[in-house]
């Protein structure tokens, strides 16, 4: 690959762990709050804890893609720097940790929430249900994390 077409695939990576990135973080700090606290900007209640869960677990849906979509670049854009010799343990951790928290949440963690939200409201207000969730959020807390130290050793890179 030409050093040029590597610094524009340097700058899509980037631009996409900080879109990814930055969706991530709107989605649990913003909509999540918004969504399951709907009742103090409505005034009333007028959806259910469950609606309220199937409407995230949508946004969370929607969101699979990207970070699915991230994870390809990711991977690519480390097996380049590898076969060029410019990869470090550092960047093959984080690309590692981004890509299995990442595939985790897409292919392990929706797949299942929405599989208990198929069951109805009796499982979703389980304790099964409950450790599910709290370890969906910290595996995307941990996906966001190594995004964000990604962005920071990819760009710290680019910008020498």
């Amino acid at each position: 690959m030409t050093k040029k077409l590597f610094r524009i695939f340097t700058t899509i990576f980037i631009i996409t762990l900080g879109t990814v990135l930055g969706a991530s973080l709107l989605a649990g700090a913003v909509v999540a709050p918004t969504i399951f606290h709907s009742e103090q900007f409505l005034g009333s209640e007028l959806l259910s804890r469950f609606q309220e869960g199937l409407l995230m677990t949508h946004v969370f849906e929607i969101l699979a893609y990207a970070v699915n979509f991230l994870i390809v670049l990711a991977i690519l854009y480390e097996v380049i720097k590898f076969k060029a010799f410019e990869s470090s343990k550092w960047s093959l951790g984080l690309t590692f940790l981004v890509v299995a928290s990442g595939l985790l949440f897409t292919s392990y963690y929706i797949p299942q929430i929405l599989e208990m939200q198929s069951a109805g409201e009796v499982v979703t207000s389980g304790h099964i249900f409950a450790n599910v969730h709290k370890a969906s959020e910290w595996n995307f807390k941990l996906f966001s994390f190594a995004t964000l130290g990604l962005l920071i050793l990819t760009l710290r890179k680019a910008l020498r």
